[in-house]
């Protein structure tokens, strides 16, 4: 698979909330290809995932 592949893969699994397996795609993505637009979609992931607080969710 090429990167891109790993890069649509992952995004199609956040699309699912399958959210681990979309930042392990982007990072064989990134492997692949250190300027590949997985870098920004990583982040963005993980940004949203550190924003998450599950006891603001759950009171």
């Amino acid at each position: 698979m090429k990167s891109e592949d790993f890069y649509r893969l992952g995004n199609e699994y956040r699309r699912n909330g399958d959210w681990q397996n979309a930042i392990n795609n982007y990072l064989e993505a990134i492997a692949l290809d250190p300027d590949s637009p997985a870098v920004e979609a990583k982040e963005m992931l993980e940004n949203i995932l550190n924003f998450y607080h599950k006891d603001a969710y759950n009171p």
